[in-house]
């Protein structure tokens, strides 16, 4: 009994193993998040400008062609990190970039943007934070590919490299733009 209690930690330990190994054997990548909003409509928000120069976000913008939507913040550090790579993407025109604003002070997203450059056609101002829930946001930065439809296809979470874009993100832009013409 004395020896079965000694076993008993280990017998533990390799229940737990097995229960968070079993996403890795089956050939999930435990580093995605899931979303719910996969294959939905993209939320139907409008959400005002962010720069009066600039439109902001409705349902309507979002459907036409194939779209990047990335939600950003000013305070957020791996936004600033991945900043360089969205100008890169606008100056490239593979496809357009649509930024959403989260809860920021206005005029800090704005400096922010004048001093790293702004890389979107259209932002939005999520000020309370609602679009995001409905998107379906864990944190910022966040990345969602939306079809020409205005559905969600694929959602990234975290800063965007270039490896991310080039890798993932660039083929399902391209395969969503061979899908029905």
């Amino acid at each position: 009994m004395s020896r079965l209690l000694y076993l008993l930690p280990l017998i533990l330990f390799l229940g737990a193993a097995g229960y968070f190994a079993a996403p890795i054997l089956q050939g999930k990548d435990p580093s995605t998040l899931p979303s719910a909003m996969i294959d939905k409509p993209a939320p139907a928000r409008d959400l005002p400008a962010l720069i009066a120069s600039k439109p902001g976000i409705d349902p309507a913008s979002l459907a036409g062609d194939v779209r990047l939507v990335n939600f950003f913040a000013s305070w957020c550090g791996p936004c600033r990190v991945e900043h360089p790579l969205l100008m890169e993407i606008a100056e490239s025109n593979a496809v357009p970039l649509y930024g959403i604003n989260y809860k920021d002070a206005p005029g800090a997203a704005v400096n922010w943007l004048a001093q790293l450059g702004d890389p979107f056609q259209r932002i939005g101002r999520d000020g309370d934070g609602r679009a995001a829930i409905e998107w379906g946001v864990y944190g910022v930065p966040e990345t969602y590919v939306v079809d020409k439809a205005g559905r969600i296809q694929y959602r990234h979470v975290g800063p965007l490299s270039r490896e991310d874009y080039q890798e993932v993100i660039l083929p399902i832009v391209e395969r969503l733009r061979e899908a029905n013409g």
